[in-house]
């Protein structure tokens, strides 16, 4: 297998240098995955531009989606990253690692989009009944859904990047799961 590298700002473009000072700016620095992207012209500001958009859910209910999907792929990249910015976001390592298994004993409404989310990425985007009349009974609404999608392929398309890249994790590695927890 061929090393993907992760480019420095020097070595990208213009307009991926401008993105990589918006992102120090912001973040304190550029994740490997984000500069990986960057070996593209438009991939960094496509990925970005998704990620940015408006969504009908909090940042705790994004690190939600981020890592039951993450876990269903096995991405150590993503799941590393959301691990962090799921602490940041309030949830424990406890919840967190019942969140990876789409599950969340915790809150109601949050077991119910943990498991829609690990229902549509376990099959290939065909959510079982239960988990879509799941997710609405705890409240979410159709508009839920269609966002729920959004934030899924965005995470999948992260969770495929590094699983084909396999550029360095430049967070705190994630705990890996034991078999019983799954």
């Amino acid at each position: 297998m061929s090393t993907f590298n992760v480019p420095t700002k020097n070595e990208v473009s213009a307009n991926n240098q401008a993105i990589f000072t918006q992102l120090e700016k912001g973040l304190g620095f550029v994740p490997n995955l984000y500069a990986a992207f960057a070996h593209s012209e438009t991939a960094l500001g496509n990925f970005l531009a998704i990620g940015n958009g408006k969504t009908s859910f909090s940042a705790k209910e994004k690190e939600v989606i981020n890592l039951a999907v993450s876990q269903v792929n096995n991405c150590v990249y993503c799941l590393s990253a959301h691990t962090a910015i799921g602490k940041m976001n309030g949830f424990t390592e406890e919840q967190i690692l019942e969140l990876r298994v789409g599950k969340a004993s915790f809150d109601t409404k949050l077991n119910a989009l943990a498991n829609f989310s690990r229902s549509v990425a376990e099959n290939r985007g065909a959510a079982t009944p239960e988990a879509v009349e799941n997710l609405y009974a705890a409240g979410y609404t159709k508009g839920n859904l269609a966002d729920a999608i959004i934030l899924i392929g965005e995470i999948t398309i992260t969770n495929y990047f590094h699983k084909t890249t396999d550029v360095a994790v430049d967070f705190p590695v994630a705990q890996a799961l034991e078999v019983a927890t799954i």
